[in-house]
């Protein structure tokens, strides 16, 4: 580990000469007396507005290795916390197997990196070791309200500290304090001198132009990202790997299935009426003749090229329309609504969320079987009822978008469906892992998928079942 030590005046020291004091102010890192001799170009740039030579924050661990095995000595007055904090923990943890491992992976590159955990087999009890573990003042980063409120209390339950909260309303800094995504990026310029450990929660939304700015303008030297499918289809991963660390561990299901409810998931195919096939073909073929004459393929950035080379011309902004009608047409397949009707009534004893891939859709199987709805547009009172109700078991189903496919912790739930859906194998997994979380008595979970007949849902389907994730999957 490389980090100076404080001395009694509260200054950071390396070695006797204290001619060069590191500052840090609003995301980046510079030197007082810029005229030292410590700017190498691969740390340090000059910014010609503030007459100084400057460094991202990020790089505080590189140009501190730097100075020591140069023997250059570095008066720190950029970190803004001490070290070796008590983080007593109220009872002794024993990890699981894999847990251990991926805590180990951890430590051995340096206290950076990545570990991917399937839902439900307790990600948070990793970052809570690695917590004990660094003893440094931490910021857990988590994408939704809901789960800050589950990470503050199991944080709670573990440690002898208050915890801290940035987000929902409050701006609560502590030693350890968890915060939305949000607004991390919010107050990133100004905490991010103040944590010697980032935890991301969910970590493949750090990839976000926005959010990356958390860990660039962070100097905490050791960083953990944590995640089901950190993988992204724009290839962002990259991103999290070189900010936070590589991927040092990932757990399969069948790794941690002894801890994880027996699940399979059924996909089943509905034909379109003879009308909507012929419109559904027709419209595909337009929005794909498009896609041919413009030379657009459907590599990394496909959706963003179509976007703008159909706003060019009335042809383009017809292929644009047959393009919604088309997946419109597969994703609201009647058969499957009847379907549907009928797996509410066959699994009218348990708990089920049903998924779609908008909110319209969501709205519109809502008041067709009288259920409960969320969207990311619900208010935050009515949300944290209706999911109180779910979890006290008043509700047997709620209809949502893709506002749940994380951060929702009701162990209960054993029955997922899928109506409709994107081509993200992360989604997908993300919808599984709600009806995987174990729970006494619950029976075999299951995810059902409901896919049009000879439409593009067979091709993304099948995309998605090369995951390890669908390896017991069955078929109907």
């Amino acid at each position: 580990m490389v980090e100076s030590k404080q001395n009694t005046d509260g200054s950071y020291l390396i070695g006797e000469d204290t001619t060069r004091t590191l500052c840090y102010s609003k995301g980046q890192l510079f030197f007082l007396d810029n005229n030292h001799g410590l700017y190498e170009p691969k740390y340090f740039s000059f910014n010609p507005l503030l007459s100084r030579y400057e460094a991202p924050a990020y790089m505080y661990k590189d140009i501190m290795v730097y100075a020591m095995k140069n023997k250059l000595s570095i008066c720190d007055h950029a970190k803004d916390y001490t070290l070796d904090k008590k983080f007593e923990l109220k009872e002794k943890i024993i990890p699981r197997s894999f847990q251990a491992r991926s805590i180990e992976a951890w430590k051995t590159n340096n206290y950076l990196g990545v570990v991917s955990l399937p839902t439900g087999a307790g990600k948070t009890i990793v970052a809570v070791l690695g917590i004990n573990i660094l003893k440094r003042p931490t910021l857990v980063v988590v994408p939704t309200l809901d789960l800050v409120k589950q990470w503050v209390e199991k944080l709670e339950f573990y440690f002898k500290t208050r915890i801290g909260v940035l987000g929902g309303g409050y701006k609560r800094v502590e030693d350890i304090t968890v915060s939305t995504y949000d607004s991390a990026f919010l107050y990133s310029e100004y905490l991010g001198n103040k944590f010697g450990l980032l935890v991301f929660d969910e970590c493949h939304h750090l990839a976000a132009s926005s959010y990356l700015k958390i860990a660039l303008n962070s100097i905490a030297p050791f960083r953990l990202g944590i995640s089901a499918t950190v993988e992204r289809s724009d290839g962002g991963e990259q991103l999290i790997y070189k900010y936070v660390g590589p991927s040092v561990y990932q757990a399969g299901y069948d790794e941690v299935s002894g801890y994880l409810s027996s699940y399979r998931v059924e996909s089943l195919y509905f034909p379109l009426t003879e009308e909507d096939q012929l419109s559904y073909d027709r419209a595909r073929k337009v929005y794909l003749d498009f896609l041919k004459s413009s030379r657009i393929d459907f590599s990394s950035g496909w959706w963003s090229k179509f976007i703008i080379q159909s706003s060019y011309s009335d042809k383009g902004r017809q292929a644009l329309e047959c393009y919604w009608l088309q997946k419109r047409i597969a994703q609201r397949n009647e058969k499957k609504l009847e379907f549907l009707w009928k797996l509410l009534l066959f699994h009218k004893d348990d708990q089920m969320i049903i998924f779609t891939d908008d909110n319209d859709f969501a709205y519109e199987i809502a008041s067709r079987f009288y259920l409960a709805c969320i969207t990311h547009i619900t208010p935050k009172k009515e949300r944290a009822m209706v999911l109180d109700m779910f979890r006290q078991k008043k509700i047997q189903a709620i209809v949502t978008s893709k506002v749940l496919n994380e951060g929702v912790d009701v162990p209960s739930v054993r029955v997922g469906v899928v109506v409709s859906g994107s081509a993200a194998v992360r989604e997908h997994v993300q919808r599984l892992g709600r009806i995987l979380r174990p729970s006494s008595g619950k029976k075999e979970a299951v995810l059902y998928e409901l896919i049009s007949k000879n439409t593009s849902e067979c091709s993304v389907n099948q995309r998605r079942r090369d995951h390890y994730a669908y390896k017991r999957s069955g078929k109907i």
